[in-house]
C-alpha cells in the first residue's frame, strides 16, 4: 500500500506542477495568483499524504475479514399445515421452527453489542418459501420509523427487515425482498454489491404485525418469482442467504451471517448456506399483464384551445419463464403513462446532464447492460428509445419490443429488440442490443456488449435510413475482497459520417471499513457517437484520485462516521492531451453523520477553467479565456426518519469571472406514515457573470404531497416552478394495487409556459387499468 501511496504522490505533484505551468503564463493570474497557487499546491499535497498515513495506520485496524471458507448452514423446514399470510406467525408451524437469531452487528460500531434483537424462521411448502422475522423493540410502536408506505422505498429513512437470495449460487447476484413495520414492499436486484436495480418486481407477499414488543414480518415467496437450478434427481437445493435489519432510530444496521462494515448484505461471498428446500421442478411460468388506457389531452393558447384529443390503447406486457435460466419478455404498445416524470434542472456546467430512466420495461433488468455503464460513458442509456430526438425530446411510441436473458452461475446471455414508431418530426427506429457475460473465479466477469440503431427512411421529412453501431468489452476483477477493478473499451461506428469513435473507462477501488481509494480514467474521442448511448462530453480525457477516511470516534458518542478527503479531476483534449480543459479538487474535511444519521459537511473546490469555445450556461455567455475560482458549501440534513426534517446547502464563491450563491433548503412533515409533505426551493445568484457580466437569479420550486390509505392505496402529487423557463407544471397521479402487482391508475398532468403571450399549456388526463396474471 505504501508504494501506491507514493506513486498516487508524485502523480498529484506532475499534474499540479502541470496546472502552474499552463495558468502562469497567463497574465490574469501573475502576482497574488501564483504565491496562491503555490500554497494550494503545497496544501493538496499535504492533505493527500495525512489522509494516506493515517489510512496506513487505520488499515492495521480495518477488520476486514474474508468470507468463510465453510459458510454458515441453515435449514427450512417443510410446512404440515397451512401458513396464512397475516403477520401474526401463530401457526403450529412457526411455532416449531428453529430460530436464527445470532445477528452481527455493521453500524454503527461493528461487532459491538446489538440492541435490537431480531428473530427469523424458515418454512416452505410445494409453492413458498416463508420466512417469519421478529424486530424486538423496547419501544414498541412508539419506537417504529417509517416516513411513508409508498412501494419501492429508499434504505436509511425507515425500520426495514430483508433478505437477499443467491439461488443460482453465483455469488455475484442476489433478490431482495424487503419490508417495513407498515408492509411496504421493496424488491430489488443486486449485481456484484455495485449495481442495485430497485425496478425489478416479483409477484410475493408480505404482512406485518405491530406490538409493543416490536413488530412481525411474514413473508410469501413463490418458488416462481425466483430463478434457480434444476434440482437433480429430486435432491434438496442449497441457496446462498443473508438477511439485515436497520433498527432506524439508533440507525443500528445488523445482518446474518457475518458481513464486514465496508460491505453490504448483497455481498453474497459471505451468505449463508441454505439446506433442505426441496423445490418443484420446473413448471409452465407464464406471466401476462395486459393494459387499457383513456387519455385525453389538451393544448391551449391563452384561453382558446388549439388542440384536443380523446385516444383508448390497449397493450401489455408478457414475461415467459422458458426455464430457471431463461426469461423471454414482450411488449405491445408499450405505456408509461404512470412513470414518474423528470425534475427541472438549471445547469450551469460544461457537461450534458444525465436523466435517469424512468419506465418500467426499461427499467426491469437493467443491471444486465449496467457492468457496461459508467454515467460519464453509457454505450446503451434506454431512454434514447422511445423519445422523439434524444433523452430530453418529446415521446414516441413503441409498437413492439421483445427481450431475452439466460443466466446461470457460469454466464449470462441477454438480447433486446425495440420498434420505434414514427412522429411528425421524426422517422421510425429499430433498436437492437446483445449482451454476453462470462463469469470466472470468484467475484470476476468478462463481457461483450453490441448496440445497433436503424433509422428508416422517411421521405416527407427528406431523412434517409442510417444506421449506428457500437461494439463493448468490460469486465469486472476482484484480486482481493477489498479491491474492486473494472474496465470498458467501446467503439461506435456511425453511417451518417462514416466514421468510427472510441471511448473507454478504467477504475481501480481500494475499500475497507476505514478508508476508501479510487482512481478512475475515462476517454471519449471527438466521433465516439453511441446513438443508443450517452456520453458526458466529447474529445475528452478525464483523471479522477478520490481518497477518504473514515473515522467512528468512541471519544464522541454523537458521531457515528466522520469522513475527511478528496475527489481530484483532471480534464483534458482526446485529440491534443497537452491542451487542458478543465480541473478541481473537491476538498472535504468535515463530512459528519452524527447518531441519528443526521448529516454535516464542509468543503472547499478550487476550479480550473479552460474555455476555448462558445460556452453560455444559461444565457450568460463566457468568454473565452482561463479562469480560476474557488468555491465554498455548507451541507447540512437533519434526521430524516423524525415527523420534521430539514436540510439545507449553502454555495459561495467566485464563478468564472465573476460571482455566484446558491441556496437550496428543503423540509419534509411526516406526521404519521399515511401522509408526507416535501418543499424545496432552489434559488441561484450569478453578478458580473460573462462577456456582458450579467446579473442573472433563478428560483426553482418544488412541492410533494403523499396520502395513503395503506401500501396498496396512495395519491402523490408533484409540482415544480422554474423561474429561468417561466414553466409550471403539476403531476397527480392516484395509484390502487386491488391485486398483487395490478393497478389502477389515475394520471392529471398540467404545464403552463408563460414565455410566450398569451400563455400556452398543456393538459393530460389518464385513466388506466393493469392486470397481472401468472400461470
Amino acid at each position: 500500500m505504501e508504494k501506491i501511496v507514493i506513486i498516487i504522490s508524485v502523480f498529484i505533484l506532475r499534474v499540479a506542477n502541470n496546472l502552474n505551468a499552463q495558468f502562469t503564463q497567463v497574465e490574469l493570474f501573475s502576482g497574488f495568483y501564483k504565491r496562491d497557487f503555490s500554497n494550494f499546491k503545497c496544501t493538496i499535497v499535504v492533505l493527500f499524504l495525512v489522509c494516506s498515513i493515517n489510512s496506513g495506520a487505520q488499515e492495521k485496524e480495518t477488520e476486514n475479514f474474508a468470507p468463510p471458507e465453510n459458510p454458515r448452514e441453515i435449514v427450512a423446514i417443510k410446512t404440515k399445515g397451512v401458513v396464512t399470510i397475516d403477520g401474526k406467525l401463530n401457526e403450529a408451524d412457526w411455532e416449531n421452527a428453529p430460530i436464527i437469531s445470532d445477528f452481527f452487528k455493521i453500524e454503527p460500531l461493528q461487532s459491538d453489542s446489538i440492541k435490537y434483537k431480531t428473530e427469523v424462521k424458515l418454512l416452505y411448502d410445494d409453492k413458498n418459501l416463508y420466512v417469519g422475522a421478529f424486530c424486538k423493540d423496547s419501544l414498541g410502536v412508539k419506537g417504529i420509523r417509517v416516513q411513508d408506505l409508498r412501494r419501492d422505498f429508499s434504505f436509511g429513512e425507515n425500520d426495514i427487515f430483508g433478505i437477499q437470495i443467491d439461488a443460482q449460487n453465483t455469488k455475484q447476484y442476489a433478490v431482495s425482498f424487503q419490508t417495513t413495520p407498515y408492509g411496504n414492499q421493496r424488491d430489488l436486484q443486486n449485481f456484484n454489491d455495485t449495481y442495485v436495480d430497485d425496478d425489478w418486481n416479483a409477484l410475493w407477499t408480505v404482512r406485518t404485525q405491530r406490538t409493543n414488543q416490536g413488530y412481525y414480518a411474514e413473508f410469501a415467496i413463490p418458488f416462481k418469482s425466483i430463478r434457480y437450478n434444476e434440482p437433480k434427481n429430486g435432491e434438496p437445493v442449497n441457496w446462498g442467504i443473508t438477511f439485515a435489519r436497520l433498527a432506524r432510530r439508533d440507525y443500528e444496521l445488523t445482518v446474518f451471517p457475518k458481513v464486514p462494515q465496508a460491505f453490504s448484505p448483497y455481498r453474497m461471498t459471505y451468505a449463508a448456506k441454505l439446506t433442505g428446500l426441496e423445490v418443484p421442478p420446473p413448471s409452465a411460468n407464464l406471466r401476462i399483464e395486459p393494459y387499457t388506457l383513456y387519455e385525453f389531452d389538451e393544448s391551449t393558447n391563452g384561453k382558446h384551445v388549439v388542440d384536443s384529443q380523446n385516444n383508448v390503447k390497449v397493450g401489455g406486457d408478457v414475461k415467459w419463464v422458458v426455464s430457471p435460466n431463461t426469461v423471454v419478455d414482450l411488449t405491445i404498445n408499450t405505456d408509461f403513462a404512470q412513470a414518474d416524470v423528470d425534475r427541472a434542472v438549471n445547469n450551469l456546467e460544461r457537461f450534458n446532464i444525465f436523466f435517469p430512466e424512468r419506465r418500467q420495461f426499461f427499467l426491469e433488468n437493467s443491471g444486465i447492460w449496467a457492468g457496461v455503464s459508467d454515467y460519464d460513458v453509457i454505450p446503451f442509456f434506454s431512454r434514447r428509445i422511445g423519445l422523439d430526438g434524444g433523452f430530453d425530446a418529446t415521446p414516441a411510441p413503441i409498437d413492439v419490443g421483445a427481450r431475452f436473458t439466460n443466466r446461470d452461475e457460469n454466464k449470462t446471455l441477454a438480447g433486446l429488440y425495440v420498434h420505434q414508431g414514427d412522429t411528425d418530426e421524426s422517422a421510425a427506429a429499430n433498436f437492437g442490443v446483445f449482451r454476453y457475460l462470462q463469469n470466472y473465479g470468484n467475484e470476476n466477469n468478462i463481457g461483450l456488449m453490441v448496440t445497433h440503431r436503424l433509422d428508416e427512411k422517411k421521405p416527407s421529412l427528406s431523412l434517409n435510413e442510417s444506421n449506428n453501431t457500437t461494439v463493448t468489452i468490460d469486465g469486472l476483477i476482484r484480486p482481493k475482497n477489498e479491491w474492486t477493478v473494472s474496465y470498458l473499451a467501446s467503439a461506435s461506428k456511425d453511417e451518417a459520417t462514416d466514421t468510427w469513435g472510441y471511448a473507454g473507462t478504467f477504475s481501480a477501488v481500494y475499500k475497507t471499513n476505514k478508508m476508501f481509494w479510487r482512481w478512475k480514467s475515462n476517454f471519449v474521442s471527438s466521433d465516439y457517437n453511441p446513438a443508443m448511448g450517452f456520453v458526458y462530453q466529447n474529445n475528452v480525457i478525464k483523471h479522477n484520485l478520490s481518497n477518504y477516511v473514515i473515522l467512528r470516534p468512541k471519544s464522541m458518542p454523537w458521531v457515528r462516521r466522520w469522513e475527511s478527503g478528496f475527489f481530484a479531476n483532471y480534464y483534458h483534449d482526446f485529440k491534443d492531451p497537452k491542451k487542458f480543459q478543465q480541473a478541481s479538487v473537491y476538498l472535504f474535511p468535515f463530512y459528519v453523520f452524527f447518531k441519528d444519521n443526521s448529516f454535516l459537511e464542509y468543503a472547499i473546490t478550487p476550479t480550473w477553467q479552460n474555455i476555448n469555445f462558445d460556452f453560455a450556461p444559461l444565457g450568460l455567455s463566457i468568454a473565452q479565456d482561463r479562469y480560476f475560482y474557488t468555491r465554498q458549501v455548507i451541507n447540512y440534513n437533519s434526521d430524516r426518519s423524525k415527523k420534521l426534517s430539514l436540510s439545507g446547502k449553502f454555495e459561495w464563491g467566485k464563478f468564472y469571472n465573476g460571482k455566484r450563491q446558491s441556496i437550496t433548503v428543503g423540509t419534509r412533515f411526516a406526521p404519521i406514515p399515511h401522509f408526507s409533505l416535501s418543499l424545496d426551493y432552489e434559488h441561484n445568484n450569478l453578478q458580473n457573470i460573462g462577456i456582458e457580466e450579467k446579473m442573472l437569479k433563478t428560483d426553482l420550486y418544488t412541492g410533494s404531497l403523499r396520502v395513503a390509505l395503506n401500501p396498496r392505496v396512495q395519491l402523490s402529487t408533484f409540482y415544480q416552478y422554474n423561474s429561468f423557463t417561466d414553466q409550471g407544471r403539476w403531476n397527480a397521479r392516484f395509484s390502487w394495487e386491488y391485486r398483487p402487482n395490478s393497478f389502477f391508475y389515475l394520471v392529471y398532468n398540467n404545464t403552463r409556459d408563460t414565455t410566450f403571450d398569451p400563455v400556452q399549456g398543456n393538459r393530460q388526463f389518464i385513466g388506466k387499468i393493469t392486470l397481472l396474471k401468472q400461470f
